[in-house]
């Protein structure tokens, strides 16, 4: 019996699966941040915690796993790979892969080993690769490096809105009592005051207001998630050109919280718009199941096709909250 594992870490937890060649999870492991950009020397510490922990739980040893695929946030560059390849190394799997956390959302979303990832969390990033085996990224680094939005620019967005409309620079808004409850501020000038005194930044629980307020017909809420569309858009347009992708039949797999569970089709339907233009074939989907499964997967592909069976009971077993 041939045994795979799979891993995921992220920047606040480290995910790990082992499954059989039929694609029965055997072992399940869990720590903390995996992000080497984070923390060096935690995330050495956790990813091999987690790997314990899941080899410990199947009762195997390193010389048992066929090929072991490494999913990791902030292998971004090679320079980052300079730094995670000794470090995997020192797990001791004989033959294992590293690639960033976003290949393998991508690869947990499709039933291709190829398409594209849109990431739309805290921050936004995107991926793709393709049918020859190409890997490209494009974004997931700053504002100042061409990136808008996720999580942290939309309650940023959101906070300006308040503001603007209160100086008279726009419109009235339905965001501005959601965000002053959100806040816990009386008035607008309170908060404008409180926040420039004490330099305190919107919180990310704002973006989520966005959605409640769009749902009411705010024009200001629906401009702001319509212009987060267009940008994830943008994205997925750079990646399925750059990767000559535009002819293929393939999913673009949306990710991430303000994707996945966020209410309303102005985010969506501005995505679809965008990947229609660049590739008539490609049809958009949410992730459905856990990133890890992506690298599972991936594990079986690099030791060969992946079985049916194996791709089929993963997926059905694989929608779990928690390792």
């Amino acid at each position: 019996m041939k045994y795979y594992l799979g891993v995921d870490g992220g920047g606040s937890k480290t995910y790990v699966l082992i499954a059989d060649e039929l694609g029965r999870i055997v072992g399940k492991g869990r720590s903390g941040n995996g992000n080497h950009q984070v923390d060096r020397e935690g995330a050495r510490r956790n990813i091999r915690e987690a790997v314990d922990m899941a080899m410990a739980d199947a009762e195997l040893t390193r010389e048992q796993i066929a090929f072991a695929c490494f999913g990791l946030a902030g292998a971004d560059r090679e320079a980052d790979y300079r730094i995670l390849r000794p470090m995997i190394a020192e797990l001791g799997f004989a033959r294992h892969d590293i690639h960033c956390d976003t290949i393998i959302a991508m690869r947990a979303g499709t039933d291709r080993p190829y398409g594209v990832v849109l990431i739309c969390g805290s921050g936004t990033n995107s991926a793709g690769r393709s049918p020859a085996g190409e890997s490209l990224q494009v974004g997931g680094f700053t504002y100042a490096t061409g990136d808008f939005g996720g999580g942290g620019a939309l309650a940023v967005e959101a906070f300006r809105a308040v503001i603007r409309a209160w100086d008279g620079r726009e419109p009235q808004t339905a965001l501005t009592p959601l965000v002053l409850a959100e806040m816990g501020y009386a008035s607008v000038a309170e908060m404008f005051d409180d926040c420039l005194d004490r330099d305190r930044q919107p919180p990310l629980g704002l973006a989520k207001l966005l959605f409640e307020a769009a749902a009411g017909g705010d024009a200001a809420a629906i401009d702001i998630l319509r212009r987060q569309g267009e940008e994830l858009g943008k994205q997925a347009s750079a990646v399925i050109r750059r990767l000559g992708m535009e002819q293929e039949t393939f999913d673009v797999v949306m990710a991430g919280s303000i994707l996945t569970r966020g209410q309303g089709d102005y985010v969506h339907a501005e995505i679809r718009r965008a990947v229609a233009a660049a590739a008539p074939n490609a049809a958009v989907k949410k992730l459905a199941v856990e990133p890890v499964v992506g690298a599972l997967w991936m594990a079986y592909e690099a030791d060969g096709p992946l079985p049916r069976q194996a791709y089929e009971t993963l997926k059905d077993a694989a929608e779990f909250e928690a390792i």
